[in-house]
């Protein structure tokens, strides 16, 4: 009796996996919410630890790995910022969905504007390749005014964003084509706050006591406004061409993909994210869709996943992206075997250091690389962790449907792994 006793001590006590699952069930009881983790060695088919591994879960922003790995396969070293054919005396242009003219979260992309500042003849924008809705499927309607629902276009500029800083005797807007159409409101709210209309790109200014200095508010996008932004940031005509000629056509690279990338995967840029979808588009169509990216990834890139993604857009705004954890592990396992190491961890969020991980998992030498995503109810972490020993593990924590504060659950999270951390 002593003897079997002792045996299922040492059992346990050499057993860190099943202390972690408990671990992860005790949180999912105390927390209310359902939660999925899933941890397997680099280089193993078998899990180490699985919880809930199978189960469909709301990735939020991890719905943007999936965006890197395709963007991984198909951009190459450089996005594409235009497509173009001179005609005669004029030069007809189509955006390929580039992110980064004028955008200050992204390297300066110098080289579009000089293009056009030195093109030959009149200009002429054309936005027939874009084939889809603004906004993405299953997005928040009322998040229209914040900046992290940017509106998607074919040739986006400054971001999509209205840029507006408060100054003495009134506000500084950036771009300047937006500091006519505003108002002030006669009512105060809780909150200093300016407010676009849903449907058009006026704005509404609303004092308060509580005061704010900045704001980032997206914008309709239409090709007489890209048009009229053009013209007016590079001091020349830009008019809009119902149709694009046919005949031999060039492409404009502008920047490296790593520019873009470490945004999107660093501070989970939504915007760069679905941009990148349309670029991916672009590459094995003629329209900027990103249904078709998707489908071709999945069909193509993806079809060795362990569960079928439902991936409806790039940023992971939509609450119609359903991932399991087990398949967000190959993933990152997929990615791993086409970049290298020095590279990808160099576009990630790391813990302790950079990114949305920049105030978790301090330590002196950092073990967490990953990707956070959060929506309401929804804390999502996923990506390598380095052990005490040096082993590269690779991980998905899934957080669905709770009731506790955010804070909590990624203190929760940052517990168990670095439970990991010194188990492995």
């Amino acid at each position: 009796m002593r003897v079997a006793s002792v045996g299922f001590l040492l059992l346990i006590s050499c057993s860190p996996a099943l202390q972690i699952k408990k671990q992860v069930l005790q949180s999912e009881k105390s927390l209310h919410d359902q939660v999925g983790f899933y941890l397997a060695e680099l280089n193993s088919s078998k899990p180490l630890v699985d919880v809930n591994g199978a189960t469909y879960f709301t990735p939020a922003s991890n719905t943007k790995i999936f965006t890197l790995y395709t963007s991984l396969r198909l951009l190459g070293d450089s996005l594409v910022a235009l497509k173009y054919i001179q005609k005669n005396d004029s030069l007809f242009f189509q955006g390929m969905g580039d992110p980064s003219f004028l955008y200050s979260s992204i390297y300066n992309n110098s080289r579009t504007y000089f293009f056009f500042k030195n093109a030959a003849g009149k200009l002429y924008f054309n936005s027939s390749n874009f084939q889809t809705e603004s906004l993405g499927p299953g997005w928040a309607w009322d998040d229209y005014n914040y900046y992290y629902s940017a509106e998607r276009s074919s040739f986006p500029i400054y971001g999509n964003l209205i840029s507006i800083q408060k100054k003495e005797g009134g506000f500084d807007f950036q771009p300047k084509h937006f500091a006519t159409d505003w108002q002030s409101a006669n009512e105060k709210q809780a909150e200093e706050e300016i407010v676009r209309g849903i449907d058009s790109n006026h704005l509404t200014y609303y004092p308060s006591e509580k005061r704010n200095k900045s704001w980032q508010i997206p914008f309709r996008s239409s090709p007489d406004l890209t048009a009229g932004l053009l013209s007016d940031t590079l001091h020349r005509k830009v008019e809009v061409a119902t149709s694009f000629p046919s005949g031999k056509y060039f492409l404009l690279k502008s920047i490296p993909v790593d520019s873009a990338y470490k945004p999107m995967m660093t501070e989970s840029d939504n915007f760069v994210a679905e941009q990148l979808l349309l670029q991916c588009a672009a590459i094995v169509s003629d329209t900027l869709k990103p249904e078709m990216a998707i489908r071709y990834a999945t069909q193509n890139f993806l079809s060795d996943l362990p569960d079928v993604p439902q991936w409806v857009d790039g940023s992971g705004l939509s609450r119609f992206n359903l991932f399991t954890p087990r398949s967000i592990v190959a993933l990152w396992k997929k990615i791993y075997t086409v970049s290298s190491k020095e590279r990808l961890f160099a576009l990630l969020a790391v813990g302790g250091k950079s990114g949305t991980l920049k105030k978790l998992y301090k330590s002196e030498t950092p073990y967490i690389f990953g990707k956070t995503g959060s929506l309401s109810n929804v804390q999502c972490l996923s990506g390598f962790l380095i052990t005490k020993k040096n082993k590269i593990l690779v991980f998905s924590f899934m957080h669905n449907n709770f009731t506790s504060s955010g804070s909590l659950v990624r203190q929760n999270i940052q517990t168990i792994l670095e439970k990991v951390r010194i188990s492995y």
